[in-house]
């Protein structure tokens, strides 16, 4: 290809993709600004011509170029033999990314080289929080991220706060949920209970415990080790 050849090509290639951008930015402000309560995160194209993905508050929306008319649903590739579930894929990606970034707010236990990684919601006061907790030690070669999400009882909190504050946290939870000791290295330090309590909303997540693999996917609630055994098989198969 001629050097001539190859600007031009640069050339459009560089405009259409400014032009993408421009569409992109011009459809985060005509849907902002139609649905003031909720903030864009995000603008990307969908797989189906026309429709433009957008990320609202953790939620994905679907929009034509004006975002004069919203979806708020599933998409699914009919192409595909199993009529993939590409909302569905989409939702567990962005869960995952938030997860990852996220970390430094939960409490991480690791076992064997740790290497399979579950992200699991708790309350102190979780009856089917201190089963999950029997189960996961049953599991090796995994790490354990634990966000604190005391909504169950008036001094869950103060379980919650007292965990955050212990020089060991991690200890401190598995003697907690395992013999029912409170740490008692006191409650006055900063904690990320508020963002864990925003995190819990944006997924929606209905209950304690709420548990989700690496790949950002759900496996709802309290699972035997037998069952959290085929999930991360499962999940790193992929």
């Amino acid at each position: 290809m001629s050097r001539k050849l190859i600007a031009v090509f640069l050339l459009v290639t560089g405009l259409a993709t400014q032009a993408a951008h421009g569409s992109e930015a011009a459809i985060r402000q005509a849907f902002q600004s139609r649905i003031t309560e909720l903030t864009v995160e995000s603008v990307n194209r969908s797989p189906m011509p026309g429709l433009y993905e957008v990320v609202a508050n953790g939620q994905i929306f679907y929009v034509d170029e004006k975002a004069n008319f919203v979806i708020r649903g599933v998409l699914f590739d009919a192409r595909t033999p199993a009529m993939r579930n590409i909302t569905g894929a989409r939702s567990a990606e962005l869960a995952a990314q938030v997860l990852r970034k996220s970390t430094d707010n939960a409490i991480k236990r690791v076992r064997g080289n740790g290497r399979r990684v579950v992200y699991t919601f708790e309350d102190p006061n979780c009856g089917f929080c201190k089963e999950l907790q029997k189960e996961l030690l049953k599991v090796t070669d995994i790490t354990i991220y634990t966000f604190l999400w005391p909504i169950l009882s008036p001094d869950s909190m103060e379980k919650s706060k007292a965990v955050w504050c212990a020089k060991d946290r991690a200890k401190a939870w598995d003697e907690l949920m395992s013999r029912g000791v409170t740490p008692q290295d006191g409650t006055q330090c900063d904690t990320p209970i508020a963002k864990n309590m925003e995190l819990a909303r944006r997924f929606g997540a209905q209950g304690t415990p709420a548990v989700y693999l690496a790949d950002g996917r759900s496996v709802g609630g309290f699972l035997a080790a037998d069952k959290l055994e085929e999930a991360l098989r499962a999940a790193t198969s992929k």
